[in-house]
């Protein structure tokens, strides 16, 4: 019972320190994005209300804490110690004696991890604010984003931008993830690896996804289609989940590890594609769904296609 009540008390105030953290994570994430973005991040919020912002903003702090998750997933250096709490005054005095004695594991050991999850996540925070150059060069390349969503407000873009920081956070977190084996600095590097060869599959992903729609994503998104940005945002979201499903847990090797990430990628492209063929087909069957994004500018249907390609995603995730 003593043990139990120890452990109990250790794991929550560790936690408390690591949502602490968090907090803190986040804040740097903001200050950061205020010293290299050119306009006022909260003027553009609050006194002009715009969506386009609020909604690339929004991306970029839920794939910071999505990093940080990563970089907090990694066994516990810190072993249970079994029992049922303290039934005595004894008892009591014995876990009074033994908190003075071990600090409840806020020791030299914890400290290391702590400064690991932070510097991961700062390392997270750098990757994410190299997202808009790559969103600019490479995905949505027929415009300047960067004009569409300050100036133009265009909320369609801001979505579209939201999905790519959210997916780029799922890439990092299954990166920096789980047991990469070696010293601190290899594990860093096979991270570093692997985050780039998820971007690729980002990239690769991106151009798929305008090959196998009927209607123009760069046009339809710089027309401000909103219902379109939304989808494209969500399948970003979805690959982002196959990528982490790709590269997380632990590294056995590279041949074998990049033979997984090649296979997942490929299930990846074909899964969510006939996904949303299948939305015509089962669930939206008394409308087509390309018609319903590029013509109607249906946000509804954009959402239910983003539902169905995350949910497929999530299953892949969990099932394989």
């Amino acid at each position: 019972m003593l043990d139990t009540l120890v452990e109990t008390l250790q794991t929550f105030l560790r936690g408390l320190v690591f949502v602490g953290l968090g907090l803190v994570v986040l804040v740097i994430a903001k200050f950061i994005r205020d010293l290299v973005t050119h306009y006022n991040v909260d003027q553009e919020v609050t006194d002009r209300q715009n969506l386009a912002v609020a909604l690339r903003l929004s991306g970029y702090l839920i794939g910071v804490i999505l990093i940080f998750l990563g970089a907090l997933y990694h066994p516990s250096p810190f072993g249970g110690l079994g029992g049922a709490g303290p039934s005595s005054v004894a008892e009591l005095v014995l876990l009074s004696s033994y908190m003075a004695q071990d600090g409840l594991g806020f020791n030299q050991a914890f400290g290391v991890d702590v400064l690991r999850v932070l510097l991961y996540s700062l390392a997270g925070i750098v990757a994410l604010n190299l997202v808009r150059p790559l969103m600019n060069r490479l995905v949505l390349y027929k415009f300047d984003i960067e004009e569409e969503v300050v100036r133009g407000q265009n909320v369609g873009s801001g979505a579209a931008e939201f999905g790519m920081y959210v997916a780029v956070g799922l890439l990092v977190a299954g990166a920096v993830s789980g047991e990469a084996g070696g010293s601190e600095i290899e594990a860093a590097l096979t991270s570093l690896a692997f985050f780039g060869m998820g971007l690729v599959l980002l990239v690769a992903f991106a151009l798929f996804y305008e090959f196998t729609t009927s209607f123009d994503i760069h046009d339809e998104i710089e027309g401000n289609n909103i219902a379109v940005g939304i989808a494209f945002g969500g399948n970003l979201i979805a690959i982002g989940l196959v990528a982490m499903k790709a590269v997380f847990g632990e590294f056995l090797g590279w041949g074998e590890s990049i033979a997984a990430f090649v296979i997942y990628g490929v299930i990846g492209f074909a899964l969510l594609y006939v996904m949303r063929l299948l939305i015509d087909l089962l669930v939206l069957h008394s409308v087509k769904v390309s018609v319903a994004l590029s013509t109607d500018r249906n946000i509804g249907v954009a959402y239910i296609e983003s539902a169905v390609v995350i949910s497929s995603a999530m299953v892949l995730f969990v099932a394989i």
